[in-house]
Order: structure tokens, then sequence, then C-alpha cells
């Protein structure tokens, strides 16, 4: 059961921006994790994209559910909770580790580039 002829054009408007803009935005971070140089760079760029994609993506799908169901659909909302804690956490703990994994090491840590 497809219920997207159902779906009003300006519910069906905003849902494909928010999810493409999430899209390019997430792309954006994926690009960054391929072009920056050393690890600590690295790490931040997928984490904004990741961050902020996710919340955009979940607007849409918020959009799209609420105009199909005709009620609020908020579970996304615990997602969008999940995602903001658990992304930032685990770069601050990839970062930890390879800045203890470099200071054992005797590398020159934080590196200066």
């Amino acid at each position: 059961m497809n219920g997207a002829p159902d779906l009003p054009a300006w519910a069906a408007w905003l849902t494909a921006f928010f999810v493409l803009a999430g899209a390019a935005i997430t792309l954006t971070g994926a690009i960054g994790l391929v072009r920056l140089r050393s690890f600590y760079e690295r790490v931040h760029a997928p984490t904004l994209g990741t961050t902020l994609g996710t919340g955009c993506i979940l607007i849409g799908s918020m959009i799209c559910f609420s105009a199909l169901q005709s009620r609020p659909v908020v579970h996304e909302i615990l997602i969008g909770i999940f995602v903001t804690f658990t992304t930032p956490v685990t770069l601050i703990l990839l970062v930890r580790a390879a800045l203890y994994r470099d200071r054992v090491e005797g590398k020159d840590v934080p590196p200066h580039e």
C-alpha cells in the first residue's frame, strides 16, 4: 500500500526539500571525510553532516507522515534525540582514543599542520 497519492502537494514539496537538504548535508560531510588530511580533521566533518543531515531527513519524515495520518507523528523526535547525543559522544571517544595512542607512540600531540 502506497500513501504517496494521498499526500497533499504542500507536504510533498516540504518533504522533498528537507530530504534533499539532509542528503546534501550528509554528502558534504562524507566528502569532507575523504578530502581532509589528518584523522583529527577527518573525524569532525562526518559528525556535523550526520547530525544536521539526519535532522533534516527526520523533519521531512515528520511532515510526510503527519500529513498522511492527519495527526502529529513525533516518534522521529526520539530518533533525533538519540542521534544528537550519540554522535558527539562517539566523536569524543574516538578522538580521546587517538590522542592516547599518539601520546603512547610519542607523536606530536595535538598535531600541528
